[in-house]
């Protein structure tokens, strides 16, 4: 289970977000090299930019170059043209001060990239990043060809069909976003194994947000196991899936480091108790969000523009619970089911649609603010 991986994504700084503090970050290194851990993920768009030469600086300058593993991605939501592609690929390799990448994404593979708001193409086709990549990979500068994932299980079936090269997935996946209906993290965890690909695990703790747990939800966690932290169920409940290549976990601290370290190194599989208390914590943690998720299952089978009503309020409530509401995983996703179901690109504007329950009840104006909220914080 020495599958935990260090995300480069919220590095320790001195005062902006690209002043390191390379003496902590060196040691957060050096600990985490040390525990026998080896897996390193950035990209091109962590810290304004500059995430993929602190990786250098901190570890590629270092350490050998055969001690460790390095993941970057390839920015799609940059939009960047055709002309300019082998140019920003190649900037990575300098930034980064290797030779080859372990482990490449392309970063974010969502609806609205893959094939736009209107069905017919996004920016992933239209430029032939596929194709790029794959020459990447020929030439040696690509180790293993992955991507990253934003979007509903039924695309991700499709991306895995139409290209076989894929060889591994990073989703987001942790106990709340198991069953989402948005995120669907198990239903796409599935696909990748149906297709007999690797796992990459991100928002394993959930940006933070399942670190801190209705009181209620930590007793029951504390009664079972009082020497497990909070945080660390949901990492468990991560590194105990199969076909996992690592567990990302975005560290800021040297505390940090050793803390996650140490629970990774420790991790056993959960028994059945174990989940059946894990479960029960993450229905007291829905049902402490604004709409609880008993009301919310009682509008399933309500349609809104092609989405589930229920789907859209899930998302919006756990959004609310998060340390940072505005950087939930959960508010990228539906602009990906809006172009999905009807191709419509919702920042442009929502027809009119009234939304209606069984009991005769108008909850248009619940969806209408869920809508406008996670519109305005889609990223």
């Amino acid at each position: 289970m020495k599958n935990l991986g260090f995300g480069m994504m919220r590095l320790p700084v001195i005062s902006g977000p690209t002043d390191f503090d390379y003496k902590q970050l060196n040691d957060m290194v050096d600990a985490f090299l040390d525990a026998g851990y080896t897996y390193f993920d950035t990209s091109f768009v962590y810290h304004d930019g500059k995430s993929e030469e602190a990786v250098r600086k901190a570890l590629v300058e270092r350490h050998p170059r055969d001690s460790y593993t390095v993941a970057t991605k390839f920015p799609t939501f940059m939009e960047i043209p055709e002309e300019k592609i082998e140019e920003t690929f190649q900037s990575q390799l300098d930034h980064l001060g290797v030779e080859y990448v372990d482990y490449y994404l392309l970063h974010n593979i969502q609806n609205v990239y893959y094939d736009g708001y209107d069905g017919k193409g996004g920016i992933v086709k239209t430029t032939n990043l596929f194709d790029h990549a794959k020459k990447w990979k020929e030439d040696g500068k690509i180790r293993h060809l992955g991507i990253s994932f934003h979007s509903s299980a039924r695309l991700l079936d499709r991306v895995l069909t139409e290209h076989p090269e894929i060889e591994f997935v990073q989703i987001a996946l942790n106990p709340i976003d198991w069953d989402s209906e948005l995120v669907q993290a198990g239903l796409c965890y599935d696909v990748i194994r149906k297709h007999g690909r690797k796992v990459v695990i991100m928002e394993a703790v959930k940006g933070g947000g399942l670190a801190k747990l209705p009181e209620e939800a930590e007793k029951l966690l504390k009664a079972a196991h009082p020497d497990w932290s909070i945080a660390s169920w949901s990492v468990r409940f991560c590194l105990d899936l199969d076909d996992v290549i690592a567990v990302l976990s975005g560290m800021s601290t040297l505390e940090q480091v050793k803390d996650n370290t140490a629970t990774s190194n420790s991790a056993e599989k959960l028994s059945d108790e174990d989940r059946k208390v894990l479960a029960e914590a993450m229905r007291i943690y829905r049902e402490s969000a604004p709409i609880k998720q008993s009301e919310i299952d009682k509008y399933k089978g309500l349609i809104y523009h092609g989405v589930p009503v229920s789907a859209i309020l899930q998302a919006y409530s756990i959004c609310q619970i998060q340390p940072d509401p505005g950087f939930s995983d959960d508010n990228n996703y539906l602009k990906n089911a809006f172009a999905e179901a009807e191709h419509v690109d919702f920042h442009a504007g929502l027809e009119k649609q009234e939304v209606i329950t069984e009991d005769g009840r108008d909850i248009t104006e619940m969806v209408e603010k869920a809508v406008a909220w996670l519109t305005e914080n889609s990223f």
